[in-house]
């Protein structure tokens, strides 16, 4: 994990070294701007472009599970249409909650962040007003 108050040219950090192949301390060699580009192992003392800290289940050669991907027509299963909410920047939508929308039809909230929600629809995603105050 990079700290911010230690990412400087000769500070050290956590990164994926490409001759262990594993996440190892690393020294900063060099820098543009804020962004680090080159970097030491502290172990093999190979130097390396950076490339940020991989994740264990890469480090160690396990495959990462491929993510689901659900379509419209699976998230509206087993889902009452006729009792869709019609949307409205007023009202508080939930997680899971079908609503119709007057413009982008119906669609299922997947996210719920206090003032804004995410709404999937049939050809895109959205985020919305949730629970505006007049």
């Amino acid at each position: 994990m990079i700290s911010l108050y230690a990412v400087r040219t000769g500070g050290e950090m956590d990164a994926f070294c490409t001759k262990c192949d594993m996440n190892l301390g690393h020294t900063i060699i060099a820098m543009i701007g804020p962004k680090v580009v080159k970097v030491r192992c502290n172990t093999c003392q190979g130097h390396h472009s950076f490339r940020g800290d991989q994740p264990l289940a890469k480090a160690a050669g396990v495959a990462k599970p491929k993510a689901v991907v659900l379509g419209f027509e699976d998230r509206l299963k087993g889902r009452t249409i006729g009792a869709a909410r019609q949307y409205t920047p007023k009202e508080y939508f939930r997680i899971d909650d079908v609503i119709s929308h007057p413009t982008f039809g119906m669609g299922v909230v997947i996210a719920n962040r206090a003032d804004k929600i995410d709404v999937v629809f049939k050809a895109f995603e959205k985020t919305l007003v949730n629970g505006k105050a007049s």
